[in-house]
């Protein structure tokens, strides 16, 4: 198959071509490079990695708000699109709302509109956990069929409104959709702005890390691998005029301080701990129940948080 992914050079897009690529498909990457949560010169680096897939790979420098860059990866023979690109981060939204809202809804559009001119029927969309919104009961897992009316965040409320744009979509053209909910994604490349992220980093060099709240709030932390099997199973098995909503999770929760400790225990170092009040846009859990992955996609997560922590650890070492 021919498969379009844009925000290639990210942290999940990356990759999400990796695994194409072995898997035999030809793909075409579309990313901005943006600077706005994190410096380019990440994904840069996550760039030079993907030069060494090959004939079977190209990636293209380009704006999914800009038609005109659209239109030049997205052809008439593209199979499939995974559209990645997005601004993540709860926080950060809030301060920059109307940015969030051009960049997911304005470039999602004109990745569909794209789509429905060429008559391309399926596409794979990220999408968020943080469409939940705030759930105060760590013990039930997140169902797609949960309501979603109370977005905490300008992000979530971007998520959830392209899902409802895609479902639209199928429902007016009969556009292929499988939305891919992803529960707090971690690993190799991830974005430094996350936490994990910066834990791990502060940790290692011994200065204050930065804990919100009582280190009470629950978190369903995913693996990168689990995620992208996920995604590529989703790429591989969609059907035109078929939406599907999909939660992809790890399936298990951790607390905030339960997280430290493991990253304590990984590093070989303590934690030199700043708390300060719960910020906006947080919730107290996020879990998911991936009955669903598992029966359309035959997702099963295998990475425990604390394998996964260590194997990020070994990575950062490394690069």
């Amino acid at each position: 198959m021919h498969v379009v992914v844009t925000g290639a050079a990210g942290f999940i897009g990356s990759h999400t071509c990796e695994r194409l690529v072995a898997a035999g498909h030809q793909v075409t990457g579309l990313d901005s490079f943006d600077d706005y949560l994190y410096p380019s010169d990440v994904k840069r680096r996550n760039a030079d990695a993907l030069s060494r897939l090959g004939a079977r790979f190209a990636l293209v420098e380009g704006d999914i708000c800009d038609p005109s860059a659209v239109s030049n990866v997205i052809t008439k023979d593209v199979d499939v699109v995974c559209h990645l690109a997005a601004l993540a981060g709860v926080r950060p939204s809030i301060a920059a709302p109307l940015r969030y809202l051009r960049t997911n809804i304005e470039g999602t559009g004109v990745i569909i509109e794209r789509m429905r001119a060429l008559g391309l029927g399926k596409l794979v969309f990220a999408s968020s956990s943080s469409v939940y919104g705030a759930k105060s009961d760590a013990t039930v897992a997140f169902r797609e069929d949960d309501p979603c009316l109370t977005p905490a965040s300008p992000y979530a409320a971007t998520k959830r409104m392209n899902e409802l744009q895609l479902s639209a979509y199928r429902d007016l053209f009969g556009l292929g959709v499988f939305a891919l909910r992803f529960f707090t994604v971690y690993g190799p490349r991830q974005r430094p702005d996350m936490a994990i992220a910066k834990f791990v980093a502060a940790i290692a060099q011994g200065t204050p890390i930065t804990l919100f709240g009582d280190g009470s709030s629950r978190r369903d932390y995913t693996f990168i691998a689990d995620i992208v099997a996920g995604v590529v199973a989703a790429i591989e098995r969609i059907e035109a005029g078929r939406f599907e909503i999909v939660n992809l999770g790890g399936t298990q929760t951790i607390s905030l301080a339960e997280l430290v400790t493991t990253i304590e225990q990984v590093v070989g170092k303590r934690a030199l701990i700043d708390r300060q009040r719960d910020q906006p846009g947080d919730v107290p859990v996020t879990y998911a129940n991936v009955d669903r992955a598992r029966a359309l996609l035959g997702y099963q997560p295998t990475t425990r948080p604390d394998e996964g922590i260590a194997r990020y650890w070994e990575w950062l070492q490394r690069s």
